[in-house]
């Protein structure tokens, strides 16, 4: 057996688990100021979206989304609703997997990007501002 045989033999993907972890020490290393911009956000993670997510946003497969903002934007928030649960993001770990597996990034940097990007949606980006962006940087 070589050592990289070794090292990966008896190894699992991360867990629901893990990647909640994840999710949150990302979100944790963003500075005070944003977070207190971002006010109270839950995670979620799922392997998958839900069946209606992938229609609402006319998916071809429930690979095709990494995370998704559930919520009201910043922007929406001078008008509170009642009974209105925190906004949430949600990480799809499958997806996530399956990027992984086909990039040449750490495992924990995508799930930083993710957060961040849906983070950006809080704030009431378009992903079109968000790669423009990202395009910038």
């Amino acid at each position: 057996m070589t050592e990289a045989d070794e090292t990966w033999f008896d190894r699992q993907p991360p867990s629901l688990d893990a990647f909640e972890t994840m999710a949150v020490e990302a979100y944790r290393d963003l500075p005070d100021g944003f977070r207190k911009l971002c006010g109270e956000i839950r995670f979620l993670v799922a392997d998958f979206p839900d069946d209606d997510v992938v229609k609402e946003m006319e998916l071809e497969s429930p690979f095709d989304i990494l995370g998704l903002f559930e919520g009201r934007g910043i922007g929406e928030l001078d008008s509170p609703a009642t009974g209105e649960m925190p906004n949430r993001i949600l990480i799809y770990r499958r997806p996530i997997l399956d990027y992984w597996a086909e990039h040449e990034e750490r495992l924990g940097d995508i799930v930083r990007h993710v957060v961040i990007h849906e983070i950006g949606h809080h704030f009431g980006l378009s992903d079109d501002d968000m790669e423009a962006i990202e395009a910038r940087a």
